[in-house]
């Protein structure tokens, strides 16, 4: 297949630039494996959901990564750090080429070399920085500017391990209420964490999937994890994944398709991952999946396409945009069963 053959069109009052409130209280298109749609609130979504069931979530925490600083001639550069890559040393993006001195409030945050690294000035506590003035990282296509609710609404209830640059987006629609009533009916509720990079959310610009290659992505997942999820399907119950980036995580670990980076942790699989999963692929533990409604040519969409097959995919992204669901980080869910 080609990329283009998931193409749609969506009308611009579509794409949602709040969340629901409560959060569970969204639509949620459900699609089955035979094509069949329903019409739910996400708030009923244990209806689907049984004892004996594992329902797997990345808890990684979103941190505000953008900042407005200066350069030398005084112009604003909006830089979002994207991840430390050595001591001092971080990955950025901006949208210019820029190498030269950086000001924050007209004191030396570090040097930019080609608006990609930063290493900071000596003392600069950046984290520090941005969780006291920095911004939550809202996708392009949110035209607003991110505001203090942002860093709530962006943000997962189990949100625990710092190192995300884009939120798990299929995760904001669960509270702690619906986390409790799933456990109440048996549900084995677990975590693994994805830090997702710009590679996530990057769209694809070949026409041939097979020729895309992901940015490697940081993962951990317990080892008692492992043993659980082998359980489950051995007894015949279903792994269901909360999000494409659990989906990666987890199918990365049982493909292999992962490095490792650590391992002085003998409870923990720590590594990072380039799969890419596209309709052809052949899902290892994933059963079922959670997710938002994604982007013509972006990686999430081709994931789900490859679980629920192209042709149901469409004709539920079609359904959903002539029932005026709404689309992207903060728009309504989809469950492919």
């Amino acid at each position: 297949m080609k990329v283009t053959d998931l193409d749609f069109h969506l009308p611009g009052y579509l794409v949602a630039d709040r969340p629901a409130v409560p959060r569970d209280n969204c639509r949620l298109l459900v699609l089955g494996r035979d094509g069949s749609i329903e019409h739910r609130k996400f708030s009923y979504l244990s209806e689907y959901l049984y004892g004996g069931d594992l329902l797997l979530l990345n808890n990684t925490k979103v941190f505000p990564a953008r900042l407005t600083a200066a350069k030398q001639t005084g112009g604003k550069l909006d830089i979002l750090f994207v991840r430390e890559t050595g001591r001092d040393v971080w990955e950025v993006l901006t949208r210019e080429n820029y190498s030269g001195k950086v000001f924050l409030s007209g004191m030396p945050l570090g040097d930019m070399l080609q608006g990609k690294s930063l290493m900071l000035a000596f003392g600069i506590d950046i984290r520090k920085i941005l969780w006291e003035i920095g911004s939550m990282p809202l996708p392009p296509y949110i035209k607003r500017k991110a505001d203090l609710a942002d860093m709530t609404s962006y943000q997962t209830v189990y949100a625990e391990k710092e190192g995300s640059i884009a939120a798990p987006t299929a995760g904001l629609h669960f509270t702690d209420q619906l986390l409790s009533k799933l456990e109440n009916r048996g549900v084995i509720v677990r975590f693994l964490t994805l830090h997702v990079g710009s590679g996530t959310f990057r769209s694809i610009k070949v026409e041939n999937p097979e020729e895309h290659t992901m940015e490697e992505e940081r993962f951990e997942a317990g080892r008692d994890l492992l043993d659980t999820i082998r359980k489950v399907k051995q007894s015949g119950r279903r792994l269901i994944a909360v999000g494409t980036t659990t989906t990666r995580a987890i199918e990365g670990i049982f493909s292999r398709r992962y490095r490792t980076i650590d391992s002085s942790e003998n409870g923990y699989i720590k590594g990072k991952t380039d799969i890419f999963i596209f309709p052809g692929y052949q899902f290892r533990v994933v059963d079922s999946l959670v997710t938002n409604f994604h982007l013509p040519g972006s990686t999430p969409l081709l994931l789900t396409a490859a679980l629920s097959g192209r042709e149901k995919l469409l004709t539920a992204y079609r359904c959903a945009i002539s029932m005026k669901y709404r689309f992207f980080s903060y728009g309504d869910a989809m469950l492919v069963l």
